[in-house]
This record gives C-alpha cells, sequence and structure tokens, in this order.
C-alpha cells in the first residue's frame, strides 16, 4: 500500500496517520526507526501485546502512564513484581486492566534478563530477524513476514508471551527492522539514512 495523507507541513505521509491527529509525530519521529535500546525494544514489546485485540491510538494515549506503571519497562525491576504488583495494577485506570497482559510483562521481563545473560542484550536477539531488504514486498502489504512468524516462534520457544506473528511484525515495523513507509511518504527516506547509518547489535 503506497496510500498517503498529507502531513502538517503539506508533504505526503502514510496513509495510517489520518486516523488521529497525534499520530503524525509518532510517525514521523519514531515509526520506523530502528532502535536498539533495551528498555525501548522491551517496552514495544509490550505495549504490542497489549494492544492485541485493540487499536495502537488506545495504547499511545496511554503509553505514559504505562511508562509510569511499569518503571519505563526497566525490565530488571518489572521481574521482581509479585502477586501484589499484578493487583495494584489492575486498580491502574491509566492503563490497559487485562491480568493476562499484565502477568505476561512480568513473565516476559524474566525471559528478557534470561536473554541477555545468554545473548548479551535483547537487541542482539532480536536484529538477528531483520529481513533481506532485496526480497521485501511492497511497504504496507503484509501483517506477518516470514521473519515475523520466526521471531514469533522462537520468542515462545524462549517462555515469552503475547508475542504472536502479527504482533512480532508490528514490532518490527516500528523498531525498524524493515522500512515499511509508503513510498511517497516524506518520512521514507530519512528512516532508510537512520537504518543506513545504523549499527546493528553483535
Amino acid at each position: 500500500m503506497n496510500d498517503t495523507v498529507p502531513g502538517p507541513d503539506g508533504k505526503p505521509r502514510c496513509g495510517w496517520c489520518s486516523a488521529a491527529p497525534e499520530f503524525f509525530e509518532y510517525h514521523d519521529s519514531e515509526w520506523g526507526f530502528p532502535v536498539d535500546d533495551e528498555h525501548r525494544l522491551f517496552e514495544k514489546l509490550c505495549l504490542e501485546g497489549f494492544q492485541s485485540g485493540l487499536s495502537w491510538r488506545t495504547i499511545l494515549a496511554k503509553r505514559e502512564n504505562f511508562r509510569d506503571a511499569f518503571h519505563d519497562f526497566d525490565f530488571n525491576r518489572i521481574a521482581r513484581f509479585t502477586e501484589k504488583d499484578v493487583e495494584r495494577l489492575l486498580q491502574n485506570t491509566g492503563i490497559i486492566r487485562h491480568r493476562g497482559k499484565i502477568e505476561a510483562t512480568i513473565n516476559n521481563a524474566k525471559r528478557a534478563q534470561e536473554m541477555v545473560k545468554e545473548e548479551g542484550s535483547l537487541g542482539a536477539f532480536i536484529w538477528r530477524y531483520e529481513p533481506d531488504t532485496q526480497n521485501l514486498p511492497e511497504p504496507q502489504s503484509q501483517n506477518t513476514s516470514p521473519e515475523s512468524i520466526a521471531l514469533s516462534k522462537d520468542l515462545k520457544k524462549l517462555g515469552w508471551k503475547f508475542v504472536g506473528p502479527t504482533t512480532m511484525f508490528a514490532f518490527m515495523q516500528a523498531m525498524g527492522l524493515i522500512n515499511d513507509h509508503a513510498k511517497p511518504c516524506s518520512i521514507r527516506a530519512k528512516v532508510e539514512k537512520a537504518r543506513q547509518k545504523f549499527k546493528r547489535p553483535a
């Protein structure tokens, strides 16, 4: 899909930005730019899980509340959460109060700790699933990929939860493992430049 809409500066942006005014800022400054920061990768894995069955607009509106509730997604702190913390979070009206998703976040924090011990960092593991840019289909023409299916499968084997193939594809789009901006989108070239300069985690 190469549908676009005019951005605040009149230049074309990906068509999905028209769904909410706040999407333009997220699209222009975050979506598709490559990330290796541990907390940001973990945050996005968790928020994509919370989004399951909901809209990204809902999650984006509550993102600062999530950051407050989950200590800026410091997985070493979240891994120590107890049942008392689960009950506390279930009373927090600023986040999505879904027991399964809250418990999955705590579980995934423990799995993240294990991954860091085994792999050195979350980024070192996740960036192995970056697709070959020579074989990519048209931007925004799919909601899963062989790489997102593989990432989902391997994370599940390691005990992660709420990491299905569609969720992982959205994660890969957002974290810059692929540049899925529409071809006419004015941000696509900026993302491509950032990806070229980006040092992949070893």
